[in-house]
């Protein structure tokens, strides 16, 4: 595609735009705020909301919208025009400063966790300076922060913001510590691989349980599934492809760094990658890739599924997150160099990244907490609940040689041949990749691969960000009270290996064998998220929030109590649409094909042929199955019901986990069993064949 160059961010009032539509002094004012922190004048903040209401008049846009990320998991926006009725009954277009920085939406329709109140209504949103305003829609849309009429945070950015402003902190101290106290600012820098499902929409419509749950809550495996291993990176489709080409399009003019698309190992499942970016940008970027896959699918007549595990039996998708720290400037903190060895600060802010992971193991299992990723955790398709580090070989040893006190010995690097003449040679790397690994360093960066692909990106930003800003915390005051910084420094880093190397695992996590040794280790896995959930609300978690100021108590518990009613309603809207299909769908198919089958009974009987037994052994199997099928639709229907009358919210949750999810799972088995007995003809749900290679 030509013009690509003048297409990307075309629809992004960023830095190019700043400097062409602002005065010289305005421009410096915005940029010392932005890099600096400093507070917004409203003068200052009257003219850039001018320059950007033109350019976006410019563009086509008729309104302006705060988007902000509540905890729904989705972005939310109010639009307003930017028509200013005039006397003489015509308009101007007006946009002021105080618009741009502030709004205000109702802060009790959406969820608060008990910290507002449906007669409490006011919220605010503000400004979030650092991620540059943009277009969709015919709309300006300014990213924001969302917060209630007392001060607590109502969403998913302002956390977010405030845990890199805390790992800023601790990150410049221990760089000040090696003499380095020019770096005004440390950030995160994140990179989300989005995997996702693409099906005809027309075969999605008739799928009452991907329509409301987003996956599908019956269906036999069918005959040819991903074991020949031929979707992954397979050629793309022309429908996949042209939608991939629009959506490449529409993120590029947003200023989103899509770089890599490709199919996926299951049937009808893609991934796309973009390029590195600060954290909150990266999350910002994230919800608008997953909401224009969606909108986009649907005008190629395709739907879009994000769902963890739309499929049973089929690998379901992930949101894996490439985190790395970096200097202001682009020095990348994880990077070993030639000599990680010898390399000092880099061996500190590795071990401090090991302790983080370990010491807060439990949080970032909540991070990935959600109902549909209980599905796919351990799966043989995504990493398991248990949380361990992987390395590679080369970073392993040089830890074991400085916890030693033995010498290291340098792995060489060697020249990849492929015994074909004409191919190039080039260098190996000196550790391999695992894929099975759920926090894995990959050269210069950890790619965090537990996160389900419906997930908002902050939530496992935020636990890293804060857990290793604490550790960071921990480890200037030991360094900044020590009589020698270089003595102190040695004794520290191999007393943190020592003692946190239980969370390094460098072979196959899907091994029974790892599950048995990270016992051994003391290494925990939850594998329900109703049961990792209560460590938000630890007294070790109100700490770490409360030191790093990133969560107060309240707005932990707040937070604790959405997740919560998030997993017992996913499991309800589940179960209630299962009872719905079950009742009106499949009940209705099966007593429709035993009356087929009993009619040709009689037929064959009057006509005096004796051979019936087909007939009968399919009559006998479903009439069997089906009673069998009722009394698991009781069962489901008197947990569910137990479920509702259950006031404790702990409790309620428990109570989905382990009495609905059961029946829920037992119905289906019954259902499935009965897909492949039931004439074609009579079931009334598309196949996994069909949904899987619906798209041609």
């Amino acid at each position: 595609m030509s013009g690509i160059p003048e297409l990307f961010g075309s629809c992004v009032f960023n830095d190019t735009v700043m400097r062409e539509r602002l005065s010289k002094d305005i421009y410096t004012a915005l940029k010392k705020t932005i890099s600096q922190g400093t507070h917004l004048e409203l003068d200052i903040a009257n003219t850039v909301a001018n320059a950007m209401k033109e350019w976006a008049v410019e563009k086509g846009a008729t309104h302006f919208t705060h988007w902000f990320q509540p905890m729904t998991g989705i972005t939310a926006e109010k639009h307003e025009s930017f028509i200013s009725p005039q006397k003489d009954g015509r308009i101007i277009m007006e946009f002021s400063g105080k618009e741009l920085v502030r709004g205000e939406p109702d802060a009790s329709s959406l969820p608060s966790g008990g910290l507002r109140a449906t007669f409490e209504a006011r919220g605010y949103t503000v400004w979030d300076i650092t991620s540059y305003a943009f277009i969709k829609d015919r709309a300006l849309c300014i990213p924001t922060a969302f917060c209630s009429y007392s001060g607590e945070a109502l969403d998913k950015k302002t956390p977010l913001l405030r845990s890199m402003e805390a790992l800023d902190i601790q990150a410049r101290r221990i760089l000040a510590l090696f003499g380095n106290t020019s770096v005004r600012r440390v950030i995160t820098t994140v990179g989300a691989e989005q995997e996702y499902f693409l099906i005809d929409k027309n075969v999605y419509l008739k799928r009452p349980d991907l329509v409301c749950a987003g996956r599908t809550l019956f269906g036999a495996r069918p005959p040819k599934g991903q074991e020949m291993d031929d979707h992954y990176f397979g050629a793309l489709k022309p429908r996949v492809s042209a939608f991939m080409a629009e959506l490449d399009e529409e993120l590029w003019k947003l200023g989103v760094c899509a770089k890599i698309k490709h199919n996926e190992a299951a049937p009808a499942q893609h991934e796309l990658a973009p390029v590195f970016s600060t954290a909150n940008i990266a999350t910002d970027h994230n919800q608008l890739t997953m909401e224009l896959m969606k909108s986009i699918a649907n005008k190629h007549g395709l739907a879009c599924l994000l769902h963890e595990k739309p499929f049973a039996g089929v690998n379901g998708s992930g949101k894996h997150i490439n985190w790395s720290l970096s200097t202001e400037d682009g020095v990348n903190l994880l990077e070993p160099g030639g000599t990680p060895y010898e390399n000092a600060q880099f061996l500190l802010f590795l071990v401090a990244v090991i302790k983080a992971v370990d010491d807060y193991q439990d949080l970032l299992r909540v991070s990935v907490a959600t109902a549909g990723n209980d599905h796919r955790l351990g799966a043989n398709e995504a990493p398991p609940a248990i949380v361990s580090v992987y390395l590679g070989d080369e970073l392993t040893g040089v830890l074991e040689a400085l916890e030693t006190g033995n010498g290291y010995q340098s792995h060489e690097k060697h020249q990849m041949e492929a015994g074909v003449t004409v191919l190039p040679h080039f260098q190996r790397d000196t550790t391999d990749r695992n894929r099975t690994s759920p926090f894995a360093f990959t050269g210069n960066k950890f790619e965090f691969r537990m996160p389900g692909s419906t997930l908002s990106a902050a939530g496992p930003n935020i636990v890293l960000n804060t857990a290793v800003a604490e550790v960071l915390r921990q480890f200037a005051d030991e360094l900044e009270s020590a009589e020698s910084f270089s003595d102190a420094l040695a004794a520290l880093i191999p007393r943190i290996v020592s003692n946190h190397k239980r969370i390094i695992f460098n072979g196959n996590s899907y091994s029974d064998e790892w599950v048995a040794e990270a016992a051994r280790r003391g290494l925990s896995n939850i594998k329900a998220s109703a049961d990792a959930l209560p460590a938000f609300i630890s007294p070790k978690s109100v700490e770490l929030f409360g030191k790093q100021r990133v969560f107060s108590e309240t707005e932990l518990r707040s937070r604790y109590e959405i997740l919560m009613e998030e997993y017992g309603k996913t499991l309800q809207i589940e179960a209630l649409t299962m009872l719905d299909l079950t009742k009106g769908e499949i009940i209705p198919a099966c007593v429709t094909y035993q009356n087929e089958l009993a009619l040709l009974l009689e037929r064959k009987k009057s006509c005096g042929e004796f051979d019936t037994s087909l007939e009968g052994f399919l009559l006998g199997q479903i009439a069997k199955l089906s009673g069998c099928l009722l009394n698991k639709l009781n069962t489901l229907e008197s947990a569910l019901l137990e479920a509702r009358e259950e006031r404790e919210l702990f409790a309620r949750t428990k109570h989905y986990r382990e009495r609905v999810f059961p029946a829920m799972s037992e119905l289906r088995l019954i259902a499935d069993e009965l897909e492949t007995l039931v004439a074609k003809k009579h079931w009334p749900l598309p196949s996994y064949a069909e949904l899987l290679y619906s798209v041609v």
